[in-house]
């Protein structure tokens, strides 16, 4: 089992990645042979995860990031647990309702909708909205009218691996006219929103984001806005390449770091990732090892999966995953790692190669680790004709 460490250009200095005692998706692709490239998940461990932060994040919703893995099984286990959604879109609406979903349990969290969408998610009674433009409040006022909205903000001091501050949020001196022009419009603003930045591995990272939030929060409620829902988002972390913090502990330490600052608030967190993304592994096989020439330092291994079928988070290597080989312990050498596909772009490790068994052949099956979010929802339809991502929920 081989994960790459964070560090200089080129450095390989291998972690050992954690294995968890009973993990069904592991035991199940070991006595199972797969076609094509297989996400296996394990419901128990999104039930465990799901069960810790619910621990942790105490007195605060859970709206998970359909997003993540929309995987109708998935919804439905969240779904009975009392869990609600954050839906970025009318198809996801749609499967948390059929998941057991009751529409006031579901936000309808992207900023950017069409207006046919709002209205079907109003009809379908979803009373929840996001925003973060006078435009898209426009939208709301029109299609929802007298709708519950909350206003997401742009933060800076991100520390997570893999920021989200600029596509989504307003900048903090719009904030107070768009409060006002919500409330102009008929709507109802309840609160604010941010997001830390996918993958923030530690509690205390949150610390400075919390911090401008705040600032926002209170000067918003001087000004007479009576905001009660903070919704703190995502950025619960996996393991990848890095240690990070056990879920209940990480959200104890989220929730403390809210509470010093916002007090005895409505409390909303939209985990995606650190709900389901330890829970899956993908079944995949080495198509080619080569090298480019003889004197090349580097082999290339080449699998049946790749950015364009399920390693979408390979982009600038953003996520390290963990592969295990049917030759870990024995004899290691640098490699990059890239897909099937006839896209040059199809590369997945090159700035930092990874250690892998210098016995890796074609034909070998290997196993990428915690692969649960963001997989399965970002394989192609069919690109150069490779199928989508199968999904199979124990």
């Amino acid at each position: 089992m081989i994960a790459l460490a964070r560090g200089a250009v080129g450095a390989s200095v291998p972690v050992p990645a954690p294995v968890p005692a009973g993990d069904a998706a592991l035991d199940f692709i070991a006595r199972t042979r797969f076609d094509r490239p297989t996400l296996v998940i394990d419901s128990a461990r999104i039930r465990a995860q799901y069960d810790a932060l619910v621990e942790g994040l105490a007195g605060a919703h859970i709206h998970y990031a359909v997003k993540a893995n929309p995987a109708p099984a998935i919804l439905r286990l969240l779904a009975e647990r009392g869990a609600g959604f954050d839906a970025a879109s009318r198809a996801e609406i749609e499967m948390c309702l059929a998941a057991g979903a009751r529409p006031e349990m579901i936000s309808f969290g992207n900023t950017i909708k069409k207006p046919a969408d709002i209205a079907h998610a109003w009809r379908a009674g979803v009373r929840l909205f996001a925003a973060d433009a006078a435009e898209e409040l426009d939208k709301i006022a029109e299609h929802a009218p007298g709708a519950r909205v909350y206003l997401r903000i742009i933060v800076e001091n991100c520390q997570a691996d893999w920021p989200l501050t600029r596509k989504f949020g307003c900048a903090p001196q719009a904030l107070p006219g768009l409060l006002d022009h919500a409330v102009a419009r008929g709507l109802t603003p309840v609160g604010l929103s941010f997001h830390v930045g996918s993958q923030t591995r530690e509690a205390r990272f949150w610390a400075p984001v919390l911090d401008q939030v705040a600032t926002l929060w209170h000067q918003a409620r001087s000004d007479g806005h009576k905001l009660s829902l903070l919704n703190i988002g995502g950025g619960f972390p996996a393991f990848y390449d890095q240690p990070v913090e056990a879920p209940r502990a990480y959200a104890a330490g989220v929730l403390a770091l809210v509470r010093e600052r916002f007090g005895d608030v409505e409390i909303m967190a939209e985990p995606g990732r650190g709900l389901v993304a330890e829970a899956g592994h993908i079944a995949a096989e080495v198509v080619l090892v080569s090298r480019k020439s003889p004197s090349d330092l580097h082999r290339w291994v080449y699998l049946d999966i790749g950015k364009f079928s399920g390693l979408a988070e390979t982009m600038d290597e953003a996520i390290r995953y963990t592969i295990d080989t049917p030759h870990d312990g024995g004899e290691t050498g640098p490699c990059i790692l890239a897909g099937p596909s006839c896209d040059s772009a199809d590369v997945l490790y090159e700035r930092r190669p990874m250690q892998l068994p210098l016995a890796l052949r074609a034909g070998d099956r290997v196993v990428i680790r915690n692969c649960g979010a963001y997989t399965s929802t970002y394989a192609s339809v069919g690109f150069n004709g490779f199928p989508p991502l199968d999904v199979i929920v124990l």
